[in-house]
């Protein structure tokens, strides 16, 4: 079925489950009836850009406070990812990771920038040049709140919004305290710095900056890293203006994967590569003005500046080549809210200007004996490149109540997205001097110098039905779309000289209902999505865009206060992730069978138990489902759960002492499990580990 017909069973299937005759009405407010476990008053910024409550979204949004964020603690961005229904973050070493929602854990070509990481409702990376670990670029470890869309996005968000957007909110001189310091010490040489300082009376500034030292559980995996944020609010004109700094600097030993069946049971610690590093920089620049324009209308640009620079040594290819890459941006984003009958209307341009350089070299010969390797993958520059690329987006998004009970939200975004590529070496498969490699030709294939584009356009639709105070009932319509990236454009192999590639685009329907029942919190969600043109490299080497995945699932996520001191909270996905074409050549993959890295069940539960006034326990588990290591579906993960206890002692009025024992039990466990070059692979998970913190803050 084409795009076009699959969108409009779609909609047809979410226009019939309006009540007949009855087209959206004014929302009624949501009574709170003085239940604290009560969420749909939940203010959330994400999807608008500016504030709106849970009740009014007809999406799937998750939010984690700053509260919820300092009891967590976490060392890794994977141990928030499992309080998120339909969610699954994996450590690799250090701080790199993968990323799932509502997907498999993706890798390879096709797998970076299937999902958005904003910052403060700013991309942190340019369209086009996405880092499959970029989340270790942004300070969630003091974040205000973390929002979490699972499935495309609405139309102010554009490329890279296939499966979520994780979106960093960063603290501003109100939220929390003023002064607010932190110690925390671990094993294997972990030490942790941290503080956040705002002036108390005219909360105008915020700087929160946290500083890592980590020896590293795994041998040769030490990491340091320091993160800082700052935040000024002044007045500009009629407007309020807020500047925003964000930057972060990491430096790390990397920890390869331990091969062989079971590995991970019997060698975690051990590093066959204690040769590799990654060292990162990023740091963004904005500004935000936020002025009247009439009674009902409000005007937001948001300019910015981004800078990325990279350099890590790529030990898991034959050679070990170096790559360094960098990026520059600048952008702004615009937006205008008004009101539009009685409903409210966000129409804005996006625009966005990208400097980019990468260049890949290889100190020595290949250290093996196999000939066609020594020989096809030769010393030197492998490539050197730049890449301009520029953005332009409209969208409009509109949000409409009718009568009492009903709302639909509607809106659309075109989007184009140019690239102008520079070759900075011959063209060709030959040795950067020019003289040519033997069978067949060098690996590392550089295109002519050339230009290419895309326009795409997407469009979402939903509706909202409150059934009482105490539930709502959501459905959505929603495209998204990946354009294709940089390096999948250019960083070519095999002899391709023309990657002809189309953007990956995304169909999807949910349907939901929020609310609670008594002292129960709860949201239930189904979905369904399908996936065209996703981007791989087929048997030749060639990167080809002619692949197919459907996804569908049932997500749960509960809070019950079970007393005034025990409060569980829980949620749980099953999900299928499936193949949608045949490939017989390379490794096979057959229509219908499950994408590798995706296993069908996810959960986590935590039992919270208060025991006196200054006194927390939260009891947690985490579970990961049995799941596929290769397409073919021939090798398989069993799955764990791992448990963790973490306990919170007020010592007085401004100290507290934190204690985090992690994987409790000390089971051995895979954080991230593969199959590839006719070998299990894993990232071991860490053993038992107990963390203690100390933090003081002063009171408001």
């Amino acid at each position: 079925m084409k795009p076009q017909a699959r969108l409009s069973s779609l909609l047809l299937t979410t226009l019939t489950l309006a009540a007949p005759g009855t087209l959206l009405a004014e929302q009624a407010p949501i009574e709170n009836d003085g239940n604290e476990a009560i969420d749909l008053d939940r203010v959330i910024t994400t999807t608008t850009r500016s504030e709106r409550l849970l009740a009014q979204e007809p999406a799937s949004v998750a939010r984690l406070e700053q509260e919820e964020i300092e009891r967590v603690g976490h060392r890794h961005i994977s141990e928030l990812s499992f309080r998120i229904p339909g969610s699954w973050i994996t450590s690799n070493s250090g701080q790199e990771h993968l990323t799932a929602i509502r997907s498999p854990v993706l890798t390879g070509p096709g797998a970076c920038g299937a999902f958005q990481f904003l910052e403060d409702g700013i991309p942190i990376r340019a369209a086009g040049f996405c880092n499959v670990n970029g989340l270790f670029e942004v300070n969630s470890e003091q974040a205000a709140g973390i929002e979490v869309i699972r499935g495309p996005a609405n139309a102010l968000y554009g490329s890279n919004t296939l499966h979520g957007t994780i979106n960093i909110l960063s603290r501003d001189p109100a939220d929390g305290s003023p002064r607010q310091f932190s110690l925390e010490a671990g094993p294997d040489a972990y030490y942790r710095a941290g503080a956040s300082l705002s002036d108390q009376d005219q909360q105008r500034w915020r700087v929160s900056t946290l500083l890592t030292e980590d020896g590293g559980w795994r041998d040769d995996s030490g990491v340091s890293q320091q993160k800082l944020n700052a935040r000024y609010h002044t007045t500009l004109g009629a407007g309020e203006l807020q500047w925003l700094f964000a930057g972060s600097w990491l430096d790390q030993d990397t920890a390869g994967y331990v091969e062989g069946q079971d590995s991970y049971r019997t060698r975690p610690r051990d590093n066959d590569n204690p040769e590799a590093f990654r060292k990162v920089e990023a740091q963004r620049l904005a500004a935000r003005w936020q002025a009247p324009l009439a009674s009902d209308t409000e005007l937001e640009l948001t300019p910015y500046f981004r800078n990325t620079e990279m350099d890590f040594l790529q030990h898991f290819l034959p050679g070990q080549p170096l790559e360094h890459n960098s990026q520059q941006s600048l952008g702004l984003m615009s937006r205008i809210e008004t009101s539009l009958g009685p409903g409210r209307l966000n129409l804005g341009l996006d625009l966005e200007y990208t400097e980019s350089d990468l260049s890949q070299y290889q100190d020595g010969e290949v250290e093996d004996d196999n000939d066609f390797l020594r020989e096809t993958r030769p010393p030197g520059a492998h490539y050197d490149y730049d890449v301009d690329a520029w953005l332009v987006a409209a969208y409009l998004q509109h949000h409409h109540p009718l009568g009492q009970r009903w709302a639909v939200e509607a809106g659309g975004r075109l989007e184009y997205l140019g690239y102008d590529y520079r070759n900075n070496l011959e063209a060709g498969n030959n040795r950067a001097d020019g003289t040519p490699c033997g069978m067949g030709g060098c690996l590392y294939t550089r295109p002519e110098d050339r230009s290419d584009s895309f326009t795409t356009s997407t469009f979402n639709l939903g509706l909202t039905h409150q059934l009482s105070g105490q539930h709502t009932l959501f459905t959505r319509v929603a495209q998204g779309y990946r354009a294709p990236q940089a390096t999948e454009l250019y960083r070519l192999q095999s002899g391709q000289t023309v990657a002809d590639l189309e953007p990956e685009a995304m169909d999807s329907l949910e349907l939901g209902s929020r609310g609670h029942l008594g002292d129960v919190r709860y949201e239930l969600v189904a979905y369904y999505m399908e996936k065209d043109n996703f981007i791989y490299r087929d048997a030749e080497g060639f990167n080809v865009s002619d692949g197919a995945t459907r996804h569908r699932g049932v997500e749960v996520d509960l809070h019950w206060q079970l007393s005034e001191q025990l409060s569980l909270a829980a949620n749980a996905t099953s999900a299928r992730h499936t193949w949608a074409f045949d490939r017989q050549d390379g490794e096979p993959i057959h229509r219908g069978d499950e994408v590798d890295g995706a296993p069908r069940h996810l959960g986590s539960a935590r039992l919270s138990w208060q025991l006196n006034p200054g006194m927390n326990l939260e009891l947690g588990a985490n579970y990961l489902g049995s799941h596929y290591l290769d397409a073919a579906n021939e090798h398989r993960y069993h799955g764990h759960t791992i448990f963790s206890l973490k306990s919170r002692q007020q010592l007085s009025e401004n100290w507290t002492f934190h204690t985090r024992i992690h994987n409790l039990t000390d089971r051995a466990y895979a954080e991230r499990p593969d199959y590839a070059f006719g070998n299990y692979r894993y990232f071991p998970g860490r053993e038992r580990s107990v963390f203690f913190t100390v933090e003081y803050q002063q009171p408001h």
